[in-house]
């Protein structure tokens, strides 16, 4: 083990020295240093017969993403392996100062939750952008070109201007798609997951678009300004494309506006739909940069392609739908067969997609069961809402026997640290609670292995509308289990309903329904996409498809293009070579990745058969039954201590000031998964001056 631990802090040192190099390579590109004095000397150097015109640019900007790409994926893999041999629950060692960087500080609309830490990154940003147009504009200044006789020097400046916004808005690029790469091996290094930096692929989409806006904008009024609009539709043959940037920025304009704050949330199926668009839009806009600018961003359009590619094999795979059990409340508990080797974290997401309902929308749910306690299954949650939960909601309604499902995941946190807490005050409202279900399991785990081993006091607060609602407290009891970990937990629950005055006099439908479905030979159980060594195959195909990339370039290059350019009479086409770059690049991600998915499924295959589950009691009864006065029932029940638990208010909504200032303590976790108001108003106490020993984590997938 120390072995392990040893090689994992050589390879995050070496990561980190290999990102401040990146970066630092970004801070010099603009400078004049740069373009005058080391770019003649890289390219003679670099830019071979086999790369041309991309061989600097290969290696310093492509080359080290994927370095650190590899190294993470090494890095996960010890963690991975340490954790195995020395299965501790958590850590309970905390990094100095990560309290004050991790405290909220910016709580608005449309940023949402800001703390320390992304305010430093997101000022640091800015200010490279803002560096790097100031130089660039230094630079293009003392060198502007006149193309044509007539212009002025206002105009040639703010064609250069308008030239080096379009600069910038590559820049965002270069950082897009790191946030929406599910499976990266970058994001858990700096104790990020897909879900919790989905806001930052939201910052970046905006700023990009607006840049690239401006860029587009002010060509138009130059090219109006010096009669030259005819070039609006021209599409070189040896220079960038001008169409091919207007066609871009058309797909760019519906996305935009389409996930729009104002709109997003009233028509998310054409949000959806209209985002698929990205394909298209990522096609021409490699074609109108060209392929020296496409070597600035390849990494992450790379890294992300070979997530979507491994995510689009795993989708493929039909998996087992045991049962559905469905909650008085009107959520319902979906069961999947899962493989015994598949481990995941509290909190994390599984994407479900039931064709029957739509063949393109895949939606993210928070994952309820833990997989030491419940090694047979894994669970989500769904509540009704939406029009997709709906129509999912009738046909399980239905008298169904069989239900075809698709699943990407699940995808969580590398590390459960948000339990070195001393204590946990878990704030939730409504079908936020789902997060923290899987939070309680881990503790009832912990406890049960092992009695004496300290665990974080807990104290849920949930908000329900009516107390029908409070039956969602079924899924802190593990359905395949015996239902006794609970009373080893140290958990107090507060329960506010806040448009019930009073206990229900009346006795209502408060029997659980589970409906088992028909085995199918075709379906599978829930798997990770490159199984228990997942880390290790992704760094296996991240290298591999990166480096046969490189080699395909090299040989079309070297062999086609370079005998066409040789003489310098000709110019090989300068969209086919954007073309060249992109087919070379998603054949070897494809080659790669399906080699070794194929090979991980034929050796896992034997063991997937075996896998089987057994009918386990699922209850009829729910600890939302005392509500209407069914007590003596609860008895004979395991329900007892989650009962006792619990305090329930009618009428009112929880008094979070009170609640939060009244926590005792140097260093009480403030967990918040519900409503924007609710998260909102949170992350404003903590971070207020009286809230030094709250530690706000939001919990929502939604920002």
């Amino acid at each position: 083990m120390a072995k392990e631990m040893a090689m994992g802090r050589a390879l995050k040192i070496i990561f980190f020295l290999t990102f401040v190099l990146w970066l630092w390579l970004w801070i010099m590109l603009p400078t004049k240093l740069y373009k005058n004095y080391w770019t003649p000397k890289l390219n003679m150097n670099l830019n071979s017969t086999f790369f041309r015109e991309q061989g600097t640019n290969l290696l310093l900007f492509s080359f080290p993403i994927m370095l650190m790409a590899v190294l993470g994926c090494f890095y996960l893999h010890f963690q991975k392996k340490s954790s195995e041999l020395d299965p501790k629950p958590f850590s309970t060692q905390r990094v100095r100062g990560e309290s004050f960087l991790k405290r909220p500080v910016v709580v608005m609309n449309p940023l949402g939750i800001v703390n320390t830490l992304e305010i430093m990154f997101g000022v640091s940003f800015l200010l490279l952008l803002i560096w790097s147009l100031g130089n660039y504009l230094y630079v293009s200044f003392g060198h502007l070109h006149r193309d044509n006789v007539g212009e002025t020097i206002w105009e040639l400046k703010f064609r250069s201007v308008s030239l080096r916004v379009g600069y910038i808005g590559n820049i965002c690029w270069a950082f897009l798609f790191f946030p929406v790469t599910r499976g990266s091996s970058l994001l858990p290094l700096i104790g990020l997951t897909s879900e919790s930096s989905i806001k930052y692929h939201i910052w970046l989409g905006h700023l990009s678009n607006l840049l690239f806006a401006l860029h587009t904008i002010g060509f138009i009024i130059y090219w109006a300004l010096t009669h030259q609009l005819a070039l609006l539709k021209q599409w070189s043959e040896d220079y960038v494309s001008n169409v091919a940037g207007v066609i871009a920025m058309a797909f760019a304009t519906i996305i935009w506006v389409t996930s729009l704050q104002s709109i997003r949330p009233k028509m998310f199926e054409v949000f959806y739909y209209t985002h698929h668009l990205y394909i298209l839009y990522i096609i021409f806009y490699l074609i109108h940069v060209g392929v020296a600018y496409v070597c600035l961003i390849l990494p992450g359009i790379f890294l992300w392609a070979i997530d979507r590619y491994l995510r689009f094999l795993q989708s493929q795979r039909r998996v087992s739908l045991v049962s559905a059990r469905h909650l008085p409340s009107g959520a319902v508990e979906l069961n999947f067969l899962k493989s015994p080797e598949l481990s995941y974290n509290p909190t994390s997401v599984m994407f479900i997609n039931v064709p029957s309902i739509s063949k393109l929308q895949w939606h993210p749910f928070t994952v309820t069961s833990n997989c030491k306690l419940e090694p047979d299954i894994v669970s989500v949650v769904i509540k009704s809402g939406g029009s997709w939960t709906s129509k999912l909601h009738k046909q399980l309604s239905s008298s169904l026997d069989h239900l075809q499902v698709s699943v990407e995941g699940p995808y969580g946190p590398a590390s459960t640290h948000f339990l070195r807490h001393e204590s946990l005050l878990l704030i939730s409202g409504g079908s936020g609670i789902t997060p923290f279900i899987s939070i309680i399991k881990e503790i009832m785990i912990v406890r049960s292995t092992n009695i004496n081993f300290h665990v974080p006091q807990i104290r849920l607060i949930c908000a329900f509308k009516k107390s029908i609602d409070l039956t969602m407290l079924d899924l802190l009891l593990p359905v395949s289990s015996t239902q006794t970990e609970i009373s080893n937990v140290p958990l107090h629950i507060e329960a506010y309903i806040t448009r019930e005055k009073e206990q229900p006099q009346t006795n209502s439908e408060n029997l659980i329904n589970t409906i088992w479905f028909k085995p199918n030979p075709l379906d599978s159980p829930v798997s990770e996409v490159l199984g228990r060594n997942n880390w290790l195959l992704l760094g296996a195909i991240i290298s591999s498809s990166f480096v046969m990339f490189l080699i395909l370039l090299g040989i079309v290059t070297r062999y086609y293009i370079y005998p066409i350019e040789r003489n310098g009479d000709a110019v090989y086409n300068y969209t086919y070579k954007v073309l060249w770059d992109m087919f070379l690049a998603f054949a070897c991600i494809c080659f790669s990745s399906s080699l070794v998915f194929l090979w991980q499924r034929k050796t896992n295959a034997s063991n997937d058969k075996k896998i089987q589950i057994h009918n386990f009691q699922s209850p009829k009864a729910s600890p939302g039954s005392w509500i209407f006065g069914g007590d003596s029932e609860l008895e004979s029940l395991p329900y007892q201590s989650l009962v006792q638990a619990t305090n329930i208010h009618y009428e009112g909504r929880p008094d979070l000031n009170k609640i939060l200032f009244d926590c005792k303590g140097s260093d009480i976790g403030v967990l918040v998964s519900g409503p924007t108001g609710m998260r909102h108003d949170v992350a404003k106490i903590c971070s207020s001056a009286y809230g030094d020993n709250l530690k706000f984590h939001s919990m929502s997938f939604t920002w």
